[in-house]
């Protein structure tokens, strides 16, 4: 294991979520909690914790929904030097 579950089981890992076009403005309510980013090549990136995979699940839907092409999604890993990684 590297980095799953480095706080403990009830913190929200951070993900950020890449989405081809940008996102207007109006849709952050839509995703509250995560931070959108208009990227310069043309994507968005929505970047934030998310509680668990039921609540990914719940925003690769919202994505679907709006019919922009997902990307990416990737798990950052924690900032800070605390924060090390293990192996299992």
């Amino acid at each position: 294991m590297t980095m799953d579950r480095l706080a403990g089981p009830d913190t929200p890992l951070v993900y950020q979520i890449r989405i081809r076009g940008h996102l207007a403005a109006a849709w952050a309510d839509w995703f509250a909690g995560l931070t959108i980013t208009l990227a310069e090549d043309g994507d968005t990136l929505l970047t934030g914790p998310v509680v668990d995979q039921a609540a990914l699940h719940g925003l690769l839907k919202k994505i679907r929904d709006l019919g922009m092409p997902l990307v990416s999604v990737n798990q950052i890993p924690p900032l800070g030097p605390e924060n090390q990684t293990y192996k299992e």
